[in-house]
């Protein structure tokens, strides 16, 4: 008879399962997003498209989960539609050393974004299983965590990349090895743990979503609206001279290394304190715009600590939030509506930033910590109905 402890400790093997499966992914996405601004700007891209193209990849990389969080809820596909996501990373980002111009690599990010926004809530679910079993918010920390090892390693790899070459389109073929070993990993945890989706499938109970989580992903939304997007950062830091193009991919490269403690930290106080700990860690992290925009090198290098913190909080508290008021069955379509969200939110929030920056900047400033604020607000009334 299998025990609590033997349930546990199988929970957090999946986890890790796909955890490894995220390393190599980030690897190949973290490491191409470290070096997209500073080649778009180098193939002549203004800073109001790069702003652009960061926005509406993000919006479709989020947006079309809506899409697939109802598919996936009414196939119960979960691992076919997570290794079809997955499979886009190995074409899309590799092809960016082949682009051209800004559109064309412009192209190739959104398909990026595809791929992610495809398998996004297929595999949150499958995930969400695990966590039950942990914790919500220390689960998905850990799994975060193991994701940003890769974040790490991929931008060091383009540091190394780009001292090769001297050159940022060359850099993105090192990519080709991580984006093949994620395939490989996910296949491993498919083959190892064979049962995990299908219980998600068996339920078969009804389910509204309740107010709260309507409430909870408006929230998310302002929260997403004032979260500047690193390529638009590294802009910034390379237009206003504060960072090298060596130094961009180290920068990323360290906030993913805090990302990825601030998520394990923070998803184990969103366990014991909820959504105080999410109010909080927002709190801490909107002053990365101020130092980021406004300030030298040494306020760049604090800003992304704290950008990078922020990222942190919400990988995990945002969906673990999720996952203690919606049960298994909705968890596809309750993901897409959140990342659906989240996405268009992201995009209106780098579309009216990048329109604003070379026109007040203070002002441009102003707007996302408000509306970082204000989401930080809304969450720490939320407290107790969660």
């Amino acid at each position: 008879m299998t025990t609590s402890a033997d349930q546990r400790t199988a929970a957090i093997g999946f986890i890790v399962c796909l955890g490894v499966v995220s390393l190599f992914a980030d690897m190949t996405y973290e490491g191409a997003h470290s070096i997209i601004g500073p080649f778009l700007q180098g193939l002549g891209a203004t800073a109001f498209q790069v702003a652009l193209v960061a926005g509406v990849g993000e919006m479709l990389g989020a947006g079309l989960r809506f899409f697939s969080g109802q598919l996936a809820d009414r196939t119960h596909a979960y691992w076919s539609i997570t290794f079809l996501g997955y499979a886009l990373n190995v074409v899309a980002v590799p092809a960016l050393a082949f682009a051209g111009n800004w559109q064309i690599a412009a192209v190739l990010v959104i398909a990026e974004r595809t791929g992610k926004a495809l398998r996004g809530p297929a595999r949150d679910v499958l995930l969400s299983g695990a966590t039950e079993e942990v914790g919500h918010g220390w689960g998905f920390g850990l799994h975060s965590m193991m994701d940003q090892i890769g974040a790490v390693i991929g931008p060091l790899l383009m540091v190394a990349a780009v001292a090769r070459s001297h050159s940022f389109g060359p850099a993105f073929l090192w990519l080709v090895v991580p984006a093949l070993a994620t395939l490989v990993a996910l296949t491993t945890a498919r083959l190892l743990h064979p049962s995990r989706g299908v219980a998600a499938a068996e339920s078969s109970t009804a389910q509204v979503l309740p107010r709260v989580f309507w409430i909870y992903v408006a929230a998310a939304g302002l929260l997403a609206f004032g979260t500047m997007d690193f390529p638009f950062l590294a802009y910034h830091f390379q237009s206003a001279r504060v960072a090298t193009a060596i130094q961009i991919p180290l920068l990323y490269s360290g906030a993913m290394a805090v990302n990825g403690l601030t998520a394990l930290l923070f998803g184990r106080m969103f366990d014991r304190y909820g959504l105080t700990a999410l109010a909080f860690g927002i709190l801490i992290s909107l002053f990365a715009l101020p130092l980021g925009f406004l300030g030298g090198l040494t306020a760049a290098i604090t800003a992304v600590a704290l950008w990078a913190t922020g990222l942190g909080v919400a990988d995990a508290c945002l969906r673990a939030g999720i996952a203690r008021v919606v049960s298994m069955n909705k968890r596809g379509s309750a993901f897409g509506i959140f990342n659906g969200v989240y996405g268009v939110m992201w995009f209106l929030g780098s579309l009216s930033m990048g329109l604003l920056y070379s026109q007040r900047l203070t002002a441009m400033v102003a707007l996302g910590m408000g509306a970082q604020l204000l989401a930080a607000l809304v969450f720490f009334r939320l407290r107790t109905k969660l």
